[in-house]
């Protein structure tokens, strides 16, 4: 047993930092997924993180790093949106919509531009979990520090603009700063975990955890520790599975982490319809009674 669940993480340098990056990537995005989750923001998580792949391909052409490349990328989707949105009094879906598109026209167009980029655009989308180094990180540790500090300081705000933009309002809060803030969380987020998962999956360790988080708790900490831990367990399973069988690391801890969602969304139902069950019963013993 311990040579099948223990052994391969420590005999395995690269999958021991595979393990501790995608760990620290579930735990930031339980913060952050679950006000994503909370506030229907899942179209602007998805928006991001296909909208940060010119900046990726554009940060390779040039030797730079490719977080450098992921933050500009980011930084002009968030931009275009506010503009657009501001500027020709478009709803903020149909803005994100245009510039997600946009954004993921351009950054495939980069990547066609060099033969080179086949192999670029993969570790892209579906990240390189095995190739993970120790700076790396480093600077995924400050990416989660920054969003536990941005949800200790808007936890408030963020919680009554997921209720209601006026019940935040009226309590006194700027709502255009903290949805700003918020969407800066997401794409700090979205920058910190692309490298390990990829752009196209990072959005499944956004929604996933959390969505289960949602279903099992009420109160926001709670949810956030539930999304945490099925994160890491994702992050385990999936690479466990990865190694043994030879499957793609990023894509096997996403399915994980979806397929606990199925599982607990399951056993919401059966719970549900058993509580509805159990409390028709009193009502046909009163109505025989009446009879």
């Amino acid at each position: 047993m311990n040579q099948i669940f223990v052994a391969p993480f420590v005999e395995n340098e690269n999958l021991r930092l595979a393990l501790l990056a995608s760990m620290l990537v579930a735990i930031t995005c339980a913060i952050a997924g679950t006000f994503v989750v909370l506030r229907g923001l899942a179209f602007v998580g998805d928006a991001l993180s296909h909208g940060v792949l010119p900046g990726i391909a554009t940060a390779l052409i040039f030797g730079v790093s490719g977080i450098i490349g992921a933050a500009i990328g980011a930084a002009v989707m968030m931009g275009g949106v506010n503009l657009v949105t501001r500027r020709y009094k478009l709803s903020s879906d149909t803005a994100i919509g245009l510039l997600f598109v946009g954004m993921l026209a351009l950054g495939v167009l980069i990547t066609s531009s060099s033969p080179k980029f086949p192999e670029d655009l993969d570790h892209i989308l579906f990240g390189e979990s095995l190739a993970v180094k120790s700076t790396d990180l480093v600077w995924q540790g400050i990416a989660l520090l920054v969003v536990i500090a941005i949800g200790v300081f808007a936890r408030r705000p963020f919680l009554l603009m997921s209720v209601d933009d006026g019940l935040a309002q009226t309590s006194g809060f700027n709502v255009t700063f903290f949805q700003n803030l918020m969407m800066a969380m997401i794409g700090l987020t979205v920058i910190a975990s692309f490298q390990t998962v990829g752009t196209l999956l990072v959005l499944g360790m956004l929604i996933a955890p959390a969505a289960t988080g949602v279903l099992f708790a009420r109160r926001i900490s709670s949810m956030m520790l539930i999304a945490s831990v099925i994160g890491c367990v994702a992050s385990y399973s999936g690479l466990l599975i990865s190694f043994h069988f030879e499957l793609a690391a990023s894509a096997s801890i996403v399915l994980v982490a979806v397929s606990i969602f199925a599982i607990g969304a399951v056993a919401t139902e059966i719970k549900r319809s058993r509580n509805l069950r159990h409390d028709e019963l009193p009502h046909q013993h009163e109505h025989s009674h009446a009879h």
